[in-house]
């Protein structure tokens, strides 16, 4: 019994150191992994701090633009206004266009029935004159035939 017991205890040993050997394998692949996941880090933290970098770069030009558009919007805006104001005072003057050029038509009407009653009058007169001059003829030949 007691050569079972040393050699229970000597499988004891070698499988104790079996296992003691697989674990310091193990615990080296595991030393290895984790180096490689250390360094795989730190390139992924390298790389975020790139990406960051690029991001805050990427969104100050992204305000600087959208300050830039507000302006120009603004501007925009004031040129938008005058332009109304230009359609307007268009919109006005056709509109006194409009008006002036109906109350001349109006005034041309009222007038042409005066204008016809004074070319009338003038023809009246002019037939007067024609009528005087012909009996002043008339009288001058009366009289130089006295005269003879």
């Amino acid at each position: 019994m007691d050569v079972i017991l040393y050699v229970s205890v000597g499988l004891v040993a070698v499988a104790f150191t079996v296992l003691v050997v697989y674990l310091i394998s193990t615990l080296k692949t595991l030393s290895t992994t984790l180096d490689q996941i250390s360094k795989t880090l730190d390139q992924a933290e390298a790389q975020l701090k790139e990406v960051t970098d690029e991001a805050g770069k990427l969104l100050k030009k992204t305000n600087a633009i959208a300050e830039d558009v507000q302006d120009k919007s603004e501007k925009f805006n004031t040129v938008m206004d005058g332009v109304q104001q230009v359609g307007k005072t268009i919109y006005r003057f056709n509109d006194s266009l409009q008006s002036f050029s109906e109350n001349v038509t109006e005034q041309l009407k009222k007038n042409e029935e005066k204008a016809a009653q004074m070319i009338q009058w003038a023809n009246i007169v002019g037939e007067l004159q024609d009528k005087v001059a012909e009996i002043r003829q008339r009288k001058k030949r009366k009289n130089l035939q006295k005269e003879q």
